[in-house]
């Protein structure tokens, strides 16, 4: 062959694994689409214990056909706050084991020639995602098909590169002795480098059965760029944790060290655990008595077979020293040693790579649930401005609530722009409405600080101008404030992830009481300024503060609204 058939078949091979890692995305995020939240309820319901965890990891990678959706997935529970490191660690060796069937589906699709199957799969698909109940369904048909058709592809590249009739390839690989421990390290290497830069296992291991089926590369080293990649596959996880806190942080570490230790000790007895896994297939390693159409048929099987060996005994292994991994990492990975800073950002909303798109929901919704403690905080902080006397105490608590504002206005930006990223991404229905219902919460949660901060000013102004208010002022004020801050405790309890048991009712039986309550201070205020027992001035701030309390109980009916989807005259 000339060099310009090389080029075409070169391209031939990077298309076909540009479409096998299209497919294995469109078939995760359909699979992904299709369990919805009940991927989140089983990965919160089922951690229990370390096996309950391992076997929850296996279940959940195995229904999205992606390790690196349900490592990233674990690891923003972790950073929400819903799973402990422990139960992490036991949920991503469950998906390493789960991740092994990936392999299956590839020897599958090496080894039969699936092109029949694979255009009435195209074409179902198409028809069932044009049916607007069944989409996901056809998303997923969509997916594999590409994925088989991208395999099929593949194998006929590499028929058509005649690999094992090319002298300089056999020429390169047989210059590199099977027997040398360095040698294999190389190889580990060679398949962690690769699998860190296309960020998909799937591609990696597709590549490595072509060549080893082609007869080329000797299974020892086709099994070394597997334990590569399993390495490599790591590096997802940790990039999605950049941005989190530390406790997600050590749960994507905890990945690393776990794949990491799993490699060292294989290496060690490597010839004898290949073998083996060879043996139970019926392989031998040196290739011996097979013909290269038989071997082209057994080496991919060889490969998912050592791949699943691999990883089950690793887990076996390391499944009994999960506290010890967990020190490892906790050594590995500090606590932040500025505080404040940490208090100061969002504490669950992580930058990074977002792999699950339908997940991500959940850290906004557990970001706006810190952000209504948070401007439960701050009225809280009101609340104490309006009874203190001491002018230090006063300017610092002044402060604090001016930072408090703009806190709030950053916690607004943020969390739309991140769902606004979210949203960019294929959702369901449900997920949609989800993401507009948050952004209507975060607005009136903003809304709420601006209040807050209305009414510190107003009070700020009362203590420079000297002013004071009557002891029932007083009075009313305070239980005006328990009044808002009753309504704001309703708020937080409906914002809380899964609740079920919440009743509506009670935010909305506030609010009237808080609209009633206003009404009769503002008709009191009115007779009271008549009679001369304050002056206008004083009665103006008294009731800025009274209508500030009354637009908050507002906002909070608005909030609740848009969390639980019911409005006022519909409860």
């Amino acid at each position: 062959m000339n060099t310009s058939d090389y080029v075409i078949i070169f391209m031939k091979i990077l298309g076909s694994l540009a479409l096998l890692i299209y497919g294995m995305k469109v078939m995760s995020e359909a699979l992904q689409k299709m369990a919805g939240s009940q991927l989140r309820h089983i990965l919160g319901a089922m951690t229990t214990n370390r096996f309950t965890g391992m076997l929850t990891g296996v279940f959940i990678t195995c229904a999205v056909q992606s390790s690196s959706a349900t490592t990233v997935m674990t690891v923003s529970f972790v950073n929400a706050g819903l799973l402990t490191l422990a139960q992490a660690i036991s949920v991503i060796m469950g998906a390493n084991i789960g991740t092994t069937l990936t392999a299956w589906i590839m020897s599958l699709g090496f080894n039969v020639d699936l092109t029949m199957v694979v255009f009435p799969a195209f074409f179902l698909g198409i028809m069932l995602i044009y049916s607007k109940r069944r989409r996901y369904i056809g998303d997923f048909l969509f997916g594999i098909a590409f994925l088989f058709f991208a395999l099929v592809l593949l194998s006929n590249a590499g028929k058509e590169l005649d690999l094992e009739h090319n002298p300089q390839a056999i020429q390169f690989f047989s210059s590199f002795n099977i027997h040398s421990h360095a040698n294999i390290v190389v190889f580990v290497l060679i398949g962690t480098l690769i699998t860190c830069i296309v960020q998909s296992s799937a591609a990696v291991m597709a590549i490595t059965i072509l060549l080893c089926s082609s007869g080329v590369l000797p299974i020892y080293f086709g099994i070394a760029l597997v334990l590569g990649e399993n390495i490599g596959t790591t590096a997802t996880a940790n990039l999605a944790a950049l941005g989190a806190n530390t406790q997600a942080r050590r749960a994507a570490m905890a990945h690393l060290v776990f794949n990491v230790f799993g490699v060292i000790w294989v290496l060690c007895l490597f010839y004898p655990f290949v073998d083996g896994v060879c043996h139970l297939v019926g392989y031998d390693p040196t290739g011996a008595g097979f013909t290269q159409a038989q071997k082209a048929a057994v080496l991919p099987i060889v490969l998912a077979a050592f791949h699943t060996c691999f990883n089950v005994t690793n887990t076996a292994l390391l499944i009994g020293f999960i506290p010890q991994i967990e020190k490892v990492v906790c050594w590995i990975i500090k606590p932040k040693s500025n505080k404040d800073e940490e208090d100061f950002r969002l504490r669950f909303i992580q930058s990074g790579i977002m792999k699950t798109p339908e997940l991500s929901v959940l850290e906004a919704s557990k970001e706006i649930h810190s952000f209504a403690e948070r401007m439960r905080r701050m009225l809280r902080m009101v609340r104490e401005l309006l009874s203190t006397k001491d002018a230090n105490d006063f300017v610092k608590l002044f402060s604090r609530i001016e930072k408090y504002e703009s806190i709030a206005d950053n916690m607004e930006i943020e969390i739309a722009k991140y769902l606004d990223q979210v949203s960019d991404a294929h959702l369901s229905d449900e997920t949609k409405d989800k993401v507009r219902a948050m952004l209507r919460e975060i607005s009136e949660l903003e809304s709420i600080g601006d209040s807050c901060y209305h009414i510190a000013r107003t009070i700020n102004r009362k203590y420079t101008e000297k002013e004071e208010f009557t002891a029932d002022q007083y009075e009313h004020l305070h239980q005006m404030f328990a009044l808002t801050d009753q309504s704001m405790g309703e708020m937080e309890h409906a914002l809380i992830e899964h609740k079920t048991d919440i009743d509506i009712n009670r935010s909305f039986n506030i609010e009237n009481e808080i609209n009633n309550y206003r009404n009769q201070l503002r008709s009191r205020n009115t007779i009271d300024v008549n009679d001369h027992k304050y002056t206008y001035a004083i009665g103006t701030m008294y009731m800025d503060i009274i209508n500030e309390c009354e637009r908050v109980g507002d906002y909070v009916v608005n909030v609740v609204e848009a969390r639980t989807g019911k409005k006022k005259n519909e409860a």
